[in-house]
């Protein structure tokens, strides 16, 4: 379970109502508050009788250890616009902030008023004064949503650590924050320290007061932890119980579990005081843990459209219950974020010991159908299901299973829905609201892979951030069903030539990449050991720092200096573009020899110009072209006019790299390039029109050829795998293409194995090619008849 702010776990649960406004509740099972906050907002700078001539933000370190900020940034949304907080400057942050610190992020301004004090950081965001959005990121990346009418996935809220939404926004923890003006700043109250997520009871309006890293640390004396306080509700008398007779297990239930839960998506009994009865099947009271425990009816009733399961939020230092205690629960329902619960908890009496059998469930859900029934319930799925999403297995503990195999992106082939891959999933968490725990499941004796199969899955099924998830009762063995190559299937030929995406390979620490020289040489350790497996005659090369030669014949000199002097040799890109990430392309002098000029394109259609070369065998024969390219990718923060999603899956840019695509086929028709290999990260999946466009002006996909469909992937997208790295070639070329392959060392791999000393277990790491980059290697084989 992920250990976020309070205001995290509502925001990622709550999402939007059928008229676009999103309302955080208070959360009270699965966080605690934040450490890093943001106590002031003004966007009233510089405006009539304005005190100050620019906006502002300011942070707070409300919690007893530093806290480092590089990487976060603040980003802003209109109050109920329908811009993105990506499409507003995100404002990056670095440093470190200590214990009651505060940082001022200097924003937009005008004419009137008076300089701010110096400034911590300095963006250009143009907040509004009244009413707005304020969120502080864990990322750099700006949020493509804004709460509101663009609602923001789990992916994108798990980055918020704290919201601030003023006037009438339509996102906000609680309830809003009060409106201001120009000349009343958002102060979250006790200097900063107050924190309850809800921004209408932490800030309060007030005169600007800006404080930065140069003010008096004033620290909040340890972490508070607030009284969980659900949103309000209306004021409901209790049911009366009867008078105790000094045994409170004589006080006899006032409903049953099921009619407490309903026959729909919400409690009937909502805000009412109820007393029920139950086993208890799922012990997770520890504040590290769920802060409850789950319980079930074991006499269920008859309607099968009734949950017989509750979750009682109930801490241990309340009352401690364990596995099989039959027990007698006062306290409020309350439907908390869509989960049904008990909370706060009154009474808690274990009266005697029970037990509760499992109720079978399968995978694919029926179409239509949800887990609603057994919500709360001990459920076992008996089929086999296969490990399908890692990707935030060390943060928060948590994995996708899901039936009849692994997950495949819906455009990347026939016959894949998005709403069957749903009905076909299973998310599993750890129980657990710790963050970047030091033991992470599912590790021993080997880290999981996807495509690893586990039986007999069996726990409570409870519900958060938007999704039920299951929280296992009994360890989950993987079989591990889905084993390493150590090396890439052969693919036969005299010249081998492939595609390998670097995922930031930066010679310039801290850019992007490796943020220390430790992760840039643990980086690069892996890297030259993928590069050493592959053992290709032309590698094309993507994601590597556009700083001339410096970054590229870097990796270059430890290649050779592993396998051999001289071994390969590095292409200068005569256009690399103005991104800060370019193509590059390597080969072997001892096996291929150039053939003219060294090419590239100057259509500013490409945003990473390609990289084209012909090449010859030494020893003679056909000549064949290799040309590098990175397509636009799918994010969507400027994305404007027909680049912006047109909700067909293809997500944003498709125009532009459909326009890319007829670009590679112009250059290839204008620069008559003998025997085309077009290959590398084109970010469009095998079924989506950029390959459509290729294939149809006559290119030819070698792994759609001669790689098995279920093995035909190359990038974990959203518990996802698809082809986003392709090799394709013309029509004579074809002929002679003896074989492909994609080397699963990277997709199908955990990212907790990677180069990153943030977070990742010391003992998991390996200078070794596996999650070396996100993207996994194609490899294709050709065999080019001798003569001159």
């Amino acid at each position: 379970m992920r250990a976020l702010s309070r205001a995290l776990a509502a925001l990622a649960a709550v999402g939007v109502t059928a008229t676009g406004v999103t309302a955080l509740t208070s959360t009270q099972a699965f966080a605690e508050p934040g450490t890093v906050v943001i106590s002031q907002v003004y966007g009233g700078g510089g405006g009539n009788e304005a005190p100050y001539t620019n906006d502002y933000v300011e942070l707070f370190n409300r919690s007893s250890a530093p806290v480092p900020l590089d990487g976060w940034s603040v980003q802003y949304a209109s109050a109920t616009g329908t811009g993105t907080f990506a499409a507003n400057s995100p404002v990056p942050l670095t440093g470190t902030l200590a214990p009651g610190q505060y940082h001022l992020v200097q924003l937009a301004g005008g004419a009137n008023g008076a300089a701010l004090p110096a400034p911590d950081t300095v963006g250009t965001i143009n907040m509004g004064a009244g009413g707005g959005k304020v969120v502080l990121v864990r990322s750099a990346d700006g949020l493509a949503c804004n709460g509101g009418s663009v609602a923001c996935t789990p992916e994108q809220t798990a980055l918020i650590a704290d919201l601030i939404g003023y006037g009438t926004a339509n996102y906000f923890e609680g309830t809003a924050a009060p409106a201001l003006s120009a000349t009343a700043a958002g102060l979250r109250k006790d200097h900063g320290c107050a924190d309850t997520d809800v921004n209408g009871a932490d800030v309060e309006a007030g005169a600007p007061a800006p404080r930065n890293r140069a003010t008096a640390p004033a620290p909040c004396g340890g972490e508070p932890t607030p009284t969980p306080t659900p949103t309000p509700t209306p004021t409901v008398e209790p049911t009366p119980t009867p008078t105790p007779t000094g045994d409170p297990c004589e006080t006899p239930a006032t409903h049953q579990i099921a009619e407490v839960q309903g026959n729909g998506n919400s409690s009937p009994l909502a805000g009412k005081t109820v007393r029920v009865e139950g086993v208890v099947t799922g012990d997770f009271q520890a504040t590290n843990q769920l802060s409850g425990f789950f319980f079930q009816d074991p006499t269920p009733d008859a309607d099968p459209a009734t949950s017989d399961g509750l979750f009682a939020f109930a801490r241990s230092s309340f009352k401690d219950v364990k596995v099989g205690d039959r027990v007698l629960v006062t306290g409020r329902a309350v439907e908390f974020n869509g989960w049904t619960e008990i909370s706060p908890v009154t009474a808690v009496d274990v009266c005697g010991t029970g037990t509760v059998a499992p109720t079978r469930q399968s995978l694919p859900r029926a179409e239509g159908t949800t887990f609603e029934p057994v919500e709360s319930m001990l459920v076992t799925f008996p089929e086999p299901l296969t490990l399908s999403d890692h990707y935030n297995l060390g943060r928060f503990g948590e994995v996708t299973v899901s039936s009849e195999g692994r997950i495949y992106q819906p455009t990347d082939r026939p016959g894949v829905t998005a709403a069957l891959n749903a009905r076909r999933s299973l998310l599993v968490d750890d129980g657990s609201t710790v963050e970047n725990p030091e033991t992470i499941p599912y590790t021993t004796p080997r880290a999981v892979r996807l495509g690893d199969t586990a039986l007999g899955v069996t726990g409570v099924l409870g519900y958060g951030f938007g999704q039920y998830r299951l929280q296992p009762t009994k360890p989950i063995t993987f079989l591990p069903l889905n084993p390493r190559l150590p090396a890439p299937l052969p693919v036969i030929g005299n010249v081998k030539v492939a595609s390998f995406n670097t995922l930031n390979w930066f010679t310039t620490v801290g850019t992007r990449g490796a943020t220390t020289p430790e992760e840039q040489q643990r980086q690069l350790a892996k890297l030259i050991a993928a590069l050493k497996g592959i053992n290709a005659d032309v590698v094309g090369l993507m994601e590597v720092e556009n700083n001339g030669q410096t970054a590229v014949q870097a990796l270059v000199d430890a290649l050779n200096a592993e396998v051999g002097a001289g071994t390969y040799a590095a292409l200068s890109h005569p256009h690399p573009g103005t991104d800060v990430i370019k193509v590059a392309m390597i080969y072997k002098p001892a096996k291929l020899k150039l053939v003219g000029e060294t090419r590239s394109s100057t259509d500013p259609v490409f945003s990473r110009p390609p990289l084209i070369q012909t090449f010859r065998r030494v020893q003679g024969g056909q000549p064949f072209t290799v040309l590098v390219n990175h397509y636009k990718s799918k994010r969507c923060d400027d994305a404007t006019g027909p680049d912006t999603d047109q909700g067909d899956g293809q997500s944003c840019f498709n125009a532009r790299r459909v326009l890319q695509a007829q670009a590679t086929l112009g250059l290839i028709d204008s620069l008559d390039l003998p025997n085309p290999l077009v290959l590398g990260d084109l970010n469009a999946y095998g079924e989506e029109d950029p390959i459509d466009t290729l294939e149809a002006g006559g290119l030819a996909s070698v792994t759609k050829k001669f790689v098995p469909a279920p093995l035909r992937y190359s990038y974990l997208f959203e518990g996802q795998v698809g082809e986003l790295d392709h090799a394709l070639v013309g029509k004579q070329l074809l002929r002679r293409v003896t074989g492909a392959t994609i080397w699963h060392i990277n997709s199908d791999e955990s990212r907790i194995l990677d180069y990153n000393t943030e977070y990742n277990p010391p003992g998991l790491y390996k200078p070794d090619a596996f999650r070396s980059s996100d993207h996994d290697p194609v490899i294709v084989g050709l065999t080019i008849p001798g003569g001159r």
